[in-house]
């Protein structure tokens, strides 16, 4: 691990300071769980590191016309056990509680779950080569092992995906991410706020360099009663989605109102498709209307040698998704085919 030199922000102005003293080689510091592993692997090199625990991020409001404001610095823990996510938003309690450990979520928080880093192998070891790294070396993934990549929105750059639970129920419930910066506030809406790798792999945010997340706002939601987060993945607990499924239902007696589905372990950002989503619209809730839905989200995916799997999987674990939130089932559904009610 590298030298660093550590500072402790007493405000959202001083921390947005700090981080413009650094001239690139800040960072901002929450819980820390994925930044310090990046830091013992020598994947993150930061020259100073920026604590801002102590910033007044840390709670769970209601929004003036509706909806719910998570602060950044929520730990996933508090957010996915809040009264108020669990009542309102279960897919999204249910989707946090699917990631990581019990250890880790008492740790993590809001804004980190955001910028988590990919988990692809090749990343993570600085003697092979990564585009996402150092732009312009290569992504063997592509011809190596590649059984945890993605395989829709890929580029011949890179084929890694984004390893968040939380953001992808975020995506389902059409999130919008505050920020601020040196030049004031402003909203994301979370749907342009990760990027696909394109040429530019290492741009993983739309986030300007010197920008700190402050909240999480979620609009008001018709999806509590009929909603799911579904993961496939190869163990029971602490283990990245192969496969992961949010979806939400809003039905009419056993007619399709409205729907939003979005999807993990596929992409470099949680995979959203609104036109998919549109083929429901006035359709029944039943498994023949879900597998043209499957299909269409699936189209123009790209396997390979390892990873192949995934498609065939995503379409069915879609199916699933809707199947169980049709039948009003907030459940989470593990590779080994058991289904536990959360």
């Amino acid at each position: 691990m590298i030298n660093f030199a550590y500072t402790r922000a007493t405000g959202i102005a001083d921390a947005i300071k700090e981080k413009v003293e650094a001239n690139g080689g800040g960072q901002f510091l929450a819980g820390g769980t994925n930044l310090v592993d990046l830091l013992k692997e020598n994947v993150a090199r930061p020259a100073r590191l920026i604590d801002i625990n102590r910033l007044p991020l840390a709670a769970v409001e209601p929004m003036s016309g509706g909806g719910l404001r998570l602060g950044a610095l929520v730990t996933n823990a508090d957010t996915a056990y809040h009264p108020e996510v669990q009542r309102r938003y279960p897919m999204l309690s249910r989707a946090i509680l699917a990631g990581a450990s019990a250890q880790l979520r008492n740790m993590a928080t809001n804004g980190g779950n955001l910028l988590q880093r990919t988990r692809c192998y090749y990343f993570y070891d600085v003697a092979t080569p990564c585009n996402k790294r150092q732009p312009g070396s290569g992504c063997p993934a592509i011809r190596g092992q590649n059984r945890v990549c993605g395989v829709l929105g890929t580029s011949a750059q890179c084929i890694a995906t984004h390893p968040s639970d939380m953001c992808v129920a975020l995506a389902a419930l059409e999130a919008v991410v505050r920020v601020s910066g040196p030049q004031g506030e402003r909203s994301i809406p979370i749907a342009e706020f990760h990027t696909l790798p394109s040429n530019t792999p290492h741009i993983e945010n739309t986030l300007s360099p010197d920008e700190l997340i402050t909240s999480i706002d979620l609009p008001e939601s018709p999806y509590a009663a009929h909603s799911v987060y579904t993961k496939v993945r190869d163990r029971a607990s602490y283990a990245f989605a192969l496969v992961s499924v949010a979806a939400g239902l809003e039905l009419d007696g056993d007619t399709i109102k409205s729907t939003r589905l979005a999807l993990g372990g596929v992409a470099h950002k949680p995979w959203r498709l609104p036109a998919a989503e549109a083929l429901l619209t006035g359709k029944p809730a039943t498994k023949e209307s879900f597998l043209p839905v499957a299909e269409a989200l699936f189209a123009g995916a790209q396997g390979y040698e390892h990873n192949a799997f995934k498609i065939e999987l995503g379409k069915r674990a879609v199916v699933r998704a809707l199947t169980l939130a049709a039948k009003g089932t907030a459940a989470i559904h593990d590779v080994n085919g058991q289904t536990a009610d959360a």
